[in-house]
């Protein structure tokens, strides 16, 4: 067995760098000098790389000569291995898409697509601004969702640090000053100061436990298949919860649909761009669309296909049907997106606008009930003096 050092820009172009040298590749190892101060470098701007090669190529660059161009642009690091191994490659004879398609964790499939179906006509460029117009779309949708959960994020922060400190840090001291009056507290006082000796008793063997399940659970939500898509599938299942489980179903299926749409208008054939999309659903939805294959296949229109499976709400059916009549699939898909994007941002809007003050006022009424128990004794014990 032999260790060899190879300079590349991922692992993936390592082991083809690696694999072309007649060597089966083991294991690799990312392996790099680390010190107090060291930063990571950002991640690879794909949207960015985009513009700015689109840019280039339209000003009459050949495509070698522009990735020429970004690259000396680049201090040296990673971004600028990567495109200097583009430009290699691209030198041997290979084509953009098969060049790209060996750097698989920074080119993403739609990319790839793209540039393979801009390689039939000739036209990069376009096929580029399709692409950058579909990510600065899906961007802005998130980013409105997003900004919309910010405030309440914050609200249940505060809220939560606030409770947090009366819980542990001002019950405690009000439990030493009642502990003389025993059974004469009402009942919810004496459960609130037990539990607030019980804080002081065991509070670094509770904070050790907290620490440890907050480690435990951070773990298991970084896991692939154990993370966010499963708390979240299960926390949509709520029956309370009903709306905002239709409401991710018509964002996903958005996404789907501007997928689609985009695949389309770079000549991408229609079954194929379905199995591509097929990722950005979720299992449920994903099992529908299987199924609405098989009746593709047979012969079954696209628009009953998606509505016998649910994945056709009633804006998108009919524009679908719409599309195949005029041969124009791949529009009508990406105006369902926008359909269903700018109703998603009203929703969200609408929830924020509502959600923010029901917040608020839960929060405020949790505080004030542990201020209440905690003065109770001393309303009671001023009444009885009188």
């Amino acid at each position: 067995m032999t260790s060899l050092l190879v300079e590349a820009a991922s692992a993936e172009e390592a082991g083809s760098t690696t694999s072309q040298q007649g060597l089966d590749v083991i294991a690799i190892r990312e392996i790099g000098r680390w010190s107090l101060f060291h930063h990571k470098e950002p991640a690879f701007d794909l949207v960015l790389f985009s513009q700015e090669l689109r840019s280039l190529l339209d000003a009459g660059l050949s495509l070698i000569e522009a990735l020429g161009a970004l690259s000396r642009k680049e201090p040296a690091g990673a971004k600028r291995r990567l495109i200097d191994s583009l430009i290699r490659r691209l030198r041997e004879g290979l084509s953009f898409s098969a060049v790209l398609r060996q750097s698989p964790t920074v080119f993403p499939p739609l990319y790839l697509a793209l540039t393979a179906a801009s390689e039939q006509t000739g036209d990069l460029g376009g096929a580029l601004a399709r692409f950058i117009d579909y990510r600065g779309r899906m961007d802005g949708v998130k980013k409105r969702v997003v900004s919309a959960a910010i405030y309440p994020a914050l609200l249940v922060g505060v809220g939560g640090c606030v409770i947090l400190f009366l819980m542990v840090y001002v019950v405690p001291r009000f439990s030493h000053v009642y502990e003389d009056l025993g059974s004469e507290l009402p009942l919810m006082s004496r459960l609130l100061l037990q539990w607030g000796s019980m804080i002081e008793r065991n509070g670094l063997v509770i904070l050790l436990l907290l620490v440890l399940l907050g480690v435990g659970v951070t773990a298991m939500l970084r896991r692939r298949h154990l993370g966010w898509p499963i708390l979240l599938r299960g926390l949509l299942g709520l029956p309370m919860l009903s709306p905002l489980r239709e409401r991710v179903r018509v964002y996903a299926l958005a996404r789907f649909y501007r997928t689609m749409g985009l695949l389309l208008q770079g000549g991408i054939p229609m079954v194929t761009a379905l199995v591509m999309a097929r990722e950005l659903l979720d299992e449920e939805m994903q099992g529908a669309l299987d199924r609405s294959l098989v009746e593709i296949r047979g012969g079954v229109a696209l628009s009953e296909a998606m509505e016998h499976a649910r994945l056709a709400p009633p804006v998108a059916s009919d524009l679908l049907k719409i599309g195949e009549k005029a041969g124009d699939m791949g529009e009508k898909m990406i105006r369902i997106a926008d359909f269903h994007d700018d109703e998603t941002s009203r929703w969200a809007d609408w929830f924020t606008r509502l959600f923010e003050p029901l917040l608020m006022l839960t929060i405020g009424l949790f505080i004030a009930f542990i201020v209440v128990l905690l003065y109770m004794p001393i309303f009671e014990l001023a009444g009885s003096v009188k």
